[in-house]
């Protein structure tokens, strides 16, 4: 940095925030690190009684923090962000709507390993709120080399590392097995639980049987919900190693290509997902849905809702945040749970 005269300063960017005092009324840094001087600004410095100032020297090569923000946020923003303006030589990026957030997390590490840049965001797989903070962009330095911006936007190519989806299933048809709510000897208090996770993501129930246990009684009925033309297909109960639990044969046997039956995930572990032929996922829910705060339901259920197809690699990659701590209250999603 350089002393010069602050009449002499425009075009210059200052090395440290200057402190305004006006006796009784305000006390605060009038221009932060990092500010670009304007003419504009000249004499509220000299009324600050700043008859020099501690500049930054710029060099070619060099950019500085606000540009650089700036060219880190592109390489993060996509379809339906909003992107707030330059505040501490940092650029925020916003929901604009309800929807899933993702991010390509390998080439956001790859950038988070060179010098001097940062990104940060929340964690991807998630469903967010329009106006919800998604991500923030800076340098550490108050300039940076040209090169290491270079190297960021090499790896971040063209594609946005992140990406906001709209909720894209509209429809469900719920399929409740056992022979004891079949015959109504006991209340079916699953299928009310299920509505409601599925109505936050705005997907409406049309089509619900209720059927008894056994392989041909629960497949018939998948193929009556299936017949409404639903979105997804939601069946409660009967997911176990019991032998007349048979959800997960008749999914199958109804024609649906298996994803996965037992995931990494507690509560949950007896989960089920599988594909029809025309891409409609179909879910066995263990008991567990039925009364625990949060579950491998709520985990996979965006991704299910914004019409992301999941893998086996998928699951697996679950485990290492798998584990509910049974946390009294319940703040998921606002925990660890599921990331």
């Amino acid at each position: 940095m350089k002393l010069i005269r602050t009449r002499d300063a425009v075009g210059h960017v200052l090395c440290h925030d200057m402190t305004q005092i006006i006796p009784g009324q305000y006390k605060d840094a009038r221009f932060r690190k990092g500010h670009v001087v304007t003419a504009e600004d000249i004499p509220v410095l000299l009324s600050m009684g700043k008859e020099h100032l501690y500049v930054w020297e710029m060099v070619p090569g060099m950019v500085h923090e606000n540009d650089a923000a700036s060219r880190l946020a592109d390489l993060c923003q996509n379809d339906h962000m909003v992107r707030g303006g330059v505040k501490e030589g940092k650029i925020e990026l916003t929901a604009q709507m309800d929807g899933l957030f993702r991010v390509d997390s390998a080439r956001l590490n790859q950038i988070n390993l060179l010098d001097d840049i940062m990104i940060a965001t929340r964690h991807g797989n998630t469903a967010v709120k329009a106006g919800d903070k998604l991500c923030g962009t800076r340098v550490i330095p108050l300039v940076i080399e040209e090169e290491k911006l270079a190297a960021a936007e090499a790896v971040g190519g063209k594609k946005p590392l992140l990406e906001l989806l709209p909720w894209k299933l509209k429809t469900a048809g719920i399929v409740t097995t056992g022979s004891e709510v079949a015959k109504g000897l006991i209340e079916d208090k699953f299928t009310p639980v299920v509505e409601k996770k599925l109505g936050k993501f705005g997907i409406s129930v049309t089509g619900h049987r209720t059927v008894g246990d056994g392989l041909d009684n629960v497949a018939a009925a998948i193929a009556q919900v299936r017949e409404k033309g639903v979105d997804l297909v939601v069946c409660t109960g009967g997911m176990s190693v019991d032998p007349d639990d048979s959800t997960p044969g008749a999914i199958k046997a109804s024609g649906a290509r298996i994803v996965t039956y037992g995931a990494p995930v507690l509560p949950g572990a007896m989960f089920l997902l599988g594909y029809y032929d025309d891409g409609t996922p179909v879910m066995g829910l263990p008991g567990c849905v039925m009364y625990a705060g949060a579950t491998i339901f709520d985990i996979v259920l965006p991704r299910i809702a914004a019409g992301v197809p999941l893998t086996r690699a998928d699951f697996a990659a679950m485990g290492e945040g798998g584990l509910c701590l049974g946390c009294r209250p319940c703040t998921f999603p606002n925990c660890g749970y599921g990331k």
